[in-house]
């Protein structure tokens, strides 16, 4: 079972910044660069042919304003800039921003926020309506507040029962779902168990060691 990749648009006029924005894209699990463009022109044409599930944004570009762009698109986005003033920061939360990066930053800062971007859209799909700690849990996600450990433990455990939704798995394949590690899955996955509230069962293939499915208890 495949997980959905998400597209992401690197809006960028220094191309060495978008390059490297783009390579901490594509090794992001889960993650894809739909494309690179350098101006406002270039972001609303390849938005009119295919709109990306997240964009990452620099504010001053040569023919427009970036914060501008991502409020008149209705995109999910990253403002990522230089610019720290708190009013230019302010302007970029009215727009709709879901977070903002100061340049320079390392490269983890990134790939941390797109890792909670992924889980967050995770606890806000489907069609169901939504009760108010599941918000709760996918904004606390979203911005890693200080609730932290037991927050981001309990929406862990979350999203791996939500793929055991969709049937029984390996935690390799939970991992890929929900974009945890591997080895995140497997612990969290062997301590349900062990609480009852996940199953799990020996598959014996024609070599090696067995694998551990998981499943839902009903």
């Amino acid at each position: 079972m495949m997980a959905r990749a998400w597209s992401v648009l690197v809006v960028d006029d220094d191309f060495r910044v978008a390059g490297i924005h783009a390579e901490i894209v594509d090794a992001a699990p889960g993650f894809r660069v739909q494309g690179s463009v350098r101006t406002v022109a270039e972001a609303r044409a390849a938005l009119a042919t295919n709109l990306p599930d997240l964009m990452l944004v620099d504010v001053y570009l040569p023919d427009g304003d970036g914060i501008e762009l991502v409020r008149s698109v209705g995109v999910d986005a990253f403002v990522i800039s230089a610019a720290d003033e708190g009013d230019t920061v302010r302007r970029a939360l009215h727009a709709g921003a879901l977070g903002y990066l100061v340049k320079p930053f390392p490269q983890q800062t990134l790939s941390d926020r797109l890792d909670r971007y992924a889980r967050f859209r995770h606890v806000l799909s489907g069609r169901r309506g939504l009760r108010q700690e599941r918000i709760d849990q996918a904004l606390s996600i979203l911005h890693g507040q200080p609730a932290g450990a037991v927050v981001a433990r309990s929406a862990t455990e979350q999203l791996l029962l939500d793929a055991l939704g969709e049937g029984e798995l390996s935690a390799a394949e939970a991992a890929e779902i929900t974009g945890v590690s591997r080895a995140t899955a497997q612990r969290r996955l062997a301590a349900m168990a062990t609480q009852g509230v996940v199953q799990v069962r020996l598959r014996y293939g024609s070599s090696g060691r067995p694998e551990h499915l998981y499943s839902k208890l009903a």
